[in-house]
């Protein structure tokens, strides 16, 4: 047993002082520290520092590992050009891209408090890694295809690598992941989807990333066009935003991005119980424009807040994707948005994708991110929007009650 006391403590979505936690792999008891050395007087003591605050470890929705050796190689600006800089350098990126290189990316984001991630897989060539880090992984096997020819052959492949993450057991969450609606038949999309709803599977896709996404989708025209004449002969979409939208309508989704989509469209989804990942630094950086979040709030829609890959980011530090969210998004009042954007990374992922973390509550798992404020705020009110201002990486991690020793 261990007793962590921090000046600070994250409960039900506010902050507490004086109370300390107790706990193995699960929380055991929340109390003051004086009760819980009575009640568990063996146990194992950590005091935090002057100004520490105990945060559920935090939970970063959507990352690409594959693209992790990218730094100044692929071009941002706009949608298309930045996609086309992929298309030119995958080969290349994913050969740098070893387990080694990988592992750091992990390492990075546990520097950050992150203690669950949603990795999302091309290949499955991230699975060892995944099963190598001490996080626990919600594993997002990716299907892609949108000819006719070859969806049948890359649908094939989708399920071996599906069943490939059920083997792996502790750690890692079989999950499925929709590559985008202009790259996967309606028919292997509505395969996916059943086993998602008939295994209760965790189901993400991207969504109206682009403006480039919606004219094509919408009027088989514009950047798209090209693109398709050029690497699938083809001039027509495959589907379009309402058929793709119906296809999910009874099985509860993560819709990654959705910049693009119209309040009608925000509103339809919402209806039907599915959240939505935003990742502001990915949207900036190849210029899709800005989610407004206010329009979430007032559907009272989930949103969680994610990294994306390094394919369109510069770093995996989910306080540096805090800040951005804090800066990008003016409508809000600044103590509630950053109130909002901590639950974003804590207990709103957690109830979307069911896991036994995301808040610190007796019986949850023991997953922790412990910061430090430089100093003391003034008032608990200010703690969440001093700790998104002022933290660089966390002091300590804890993920199953065990400490996270990382360099």
């Amino acid at each position: 047993m261990t007793i962590l006391n921090p000046n600070y403590i994250y409960i039900d979505n506010t902050f507490k002082e004086n109370i300390a936690v107790a706990f193995d792999k699960q929380i055991e008891a929340i109390d003051t520290m004086e009760n819980l050395r009575k009640q568990y007087p063996e146990a194992t003591i950590k005091q935090g520092r002057r100004n520490s605050v105990l945060y559920p470890g935090f939970i970063n929705t959507h990352v690409h590992l594959e693209f992790s050796a990218n730094k100044t190689t692929l071009q941002y600006g706009e949608f298309m050009p930045w996609l086309n800089s992929v298309i030119a350098n995958r080969e290349d990126l994913v050969a740098k891209c070893d387990n080694e290189l990988m592992l750091k990316a992990c390492e990075e984001m546990m520097h950050s408090g992150i203690t669950t991630f949603g990795a999302i897989s091309s290949f499955g060539a991230e699975l060892e890694v995944c099963m190598k880090t001490p996080q626990k992984v919600l594993f997002f096997n990716e299907l892609i295809g949108s000819s006719a020819s070859t969806a049948d052959m890359l649908y094939g492949d989708f399920l071996e690598r599906l069943d490939a993450s059920k083997k792996c057991g502790r750690g890692i969450i079989p999950a499925i992941a929709i590559h985008s609606p202009y790259s996967v038949h309606p028919i292997v999309l509505k395969r996916a989807v059943e086993i998602a709803k008939n295994e209760k599977i965790p189901l993400s896709a991207h969504f109206l990333e682009s403006e480039a996404e919606r004219e094509w989708l919408e009027e088989d025209a514009g950047e798209f066009l090209e693109f398709f004449q050029k690497f699938f002969s083809t001039s027509t979409s495959v589907t379009d935003i309402a058929e793709f939208m119906e296809s999910f309508d009874n099985t509860p989704t993560h819709f990654t991005h959705a910049v693009q989509a119209t309040k009608e469209e925000l509103e339809y989804l919402a209806n039907r119980g599915h959240s939505i990942a935003h990742c502001p630094r990915s949207n900036r950086l190849l210029g899709c424009g800005r989610l407004e979040v206010e329009e979430l709030i007032k559907l009272d829609m989930p949103f969680t807040l994610a990294t994306d890959g390094l394919s369109s980011n510069h770093s995996l530090n989910i306080f540096d994707e805090l800040r951005a969210a804090l800066m990008m998004h003016h409508m809000e009042s600044i103590n509630r948005l950053s109130n909002l954007l901590i639950k974003s990374i804590t207990s709103i992922p957690a109830d979307i994708f069911h896991l036994n973390s995301g808040e610190i509550a007796i019986g949850k798992d023991a997953d922790f991110a412990l910061i430090n404020l430089p100093d003391q705020p003034h008032s608990l009110d200010d703690i969440a929007l001093q700790t998104i201002l002022h933290t660089q990486k966390v002091d300590n991690l804890f993920i199953l009650g065990e400490d996270i020793r990382f360099v």
